[in-house]
């Protein structure tokens, strides 16, 4: 059976043991993925999936878990609902995934968390801080690593106030679809915190998935009464870099600010040296820090991923996998779709090396509740408080 989406470094790593350990070896864990590796979106699954097979190549090389080799079988959605759709029921119906990692999007998982529960299969790790995911009560078969997107835009609110944005001065710049509310969300929360009952009055500017028709929504930015000192954008890196371009032709002193899922290297290399002074929260530390994940990361990727560019999305991947590699080690070698979630919510103040403790709470099936704001300087990402101007 041919499995879709294999890496020729995957299957590598399973091969080259299986054939040193003959009849005696295990059966490999099959784990599924569905994200965007094509169109506008793809560096994000791209990323993800290069972090993850980072972290299972280096189990792999160690001869795996209890003798079981670790395979990803990645489908490309292309961002697109209805092959994420696809792709969930035939990863677990079809390729007998243990589990389903790494999803890239939250229109994709407006549709492929709904199956995940109806098979009872664990979604595990996606890409995106939607509140879908994270319901209350928690749903048993998504588990979270991430900070949500209501605790990166509520972080950026309480940073702009605490520069002196006034309220009203903040407008909002999003992808119209279920990613883009749940953004949009998390502002609101974030002034309501504040005591600003009128967030609706903001100006909010909007474009379609999978598109960069940005000037329509800039014009409604444009066009509102007050003219905005920081504009919190909520979607993917080209629609976001083209409407940076565009805007700092009539904004050129306004603070632009994304959320994590923008795809902070693609956005980078995309705009070049418009890039300058460009905010992202991010969900992850710096890929280049001294933190003892970062470094791990770093020799992985090179190792088992040679030209691969080091970024904050791959390093999420990495993460997604340490996680889940530790998830398996606890629920032993008769491990299967139930027992897999037990054990990854048994994890409690673990330290992986992040610099913040994972873990899993009852009402809580997010692992991290940290957001490490960055800035973007001569081309570089640089940690950045918020307690110092954000100059360009």
């Amino acid at each position: 059976m041919k499995l879709p989406g294999i890496s020729f470094l995957t299957v590598l790593a399973v091969l080259l043991p299986l054939a040193t350990q003959g009849k005696s070896a295990r059966p490999p864990v099959y784990l599924g993925m569905s994200a965007a590796l094509s169109g506008p979106a793809q560096s994000l699954g791209s990323g993800m999936k290069a972090g993850m097979e980072a972290y299972f190549a280096r189990i792999n090389r160690q001869g795996g878990l209890d003798g079981r080799q670790l395979v990803l079988i990645a489908m490309d959605d292309g961002y697109v609902p209805e092959a994420a759709a696809r792709n969930m029921v035939a990863l677990i119906d079809k390729e007998k995934v243990l589990a389903v990692l790494g999803n890239v999007g939250t229109p994709t998982a407006k549709v492929t968390v709904p199956i995940a529960t109806e098979k009872k299969t664990l979604l595990f790790g996606a890409f995106t801080g939607a509140g879908l995911l994270r319901p209350s009560p928690p749903n048993r078969y998504v588990i979270n690593y991430r900070a949500s997107y209501l605790q990166e835009t509520a972080a950026m609110v309480r940073g702009l106030l605490a520069q002196g944005v006034l309220p009203y001065q903040i407008a909002i710049f999003s992808q119209n679809d279920a990613y883009g509310e749940a953004g949009y969300t998390g502002v609101m929360r974030g002034l309501k915190e504040a005591g600003y009952v009128h967030g609706y009055r903001l100006a909010h500017g909007r474009y379609e998935r999978n598109t960069q028709d940005v000037e329509k929504g800039l014009l409604e930015i444009l066009e509102a009464p007050i003219k905005p000192r920081a504009i919190i954008m909520i979607g993917a890196y080209a629609a976001c870099a083209k409407f940076i371009r565009v805007a700092r032709r009539s904004l050129p002193d306004a603070t632009f600010l994304n959320v994590s899922f923008v795809g902070s290297t693609a956005l980078k290399n995309t705009l070049g040296h418009a890039s300058e002074g460009v905010l992202v929260t991010q969900v992850v530390p710096h890929f280049d820090s001294d933190l003892a994940l970062a470094k791990e990361y770093r020799r992985d990727l090179q190792a088992f991923a040679p030209g691969t560019e080091q970024g904050f999305v791959s390093l999420e991947g990495y993460v997604v996998a340490r996680i889940f590699v530790e998830g398996l080690r606890r629920a032993g070698q008769e491990v299967n779709r139930e027992s897999i979630i037990d054990a990854l919510l048994s994890i409690h103040n673990m330290d992986i090396g992040l610099g913040t403790p994972i873990d899993y709470a009852p009402e809580s099936y997010q692992g991290s509740q940290m957001v490490w704001p960055t800035i973007i300087r001569n081309g570089r990402f640089e940690p950045f408080e918020f307690a110092s101007p954000a100059t360009r």
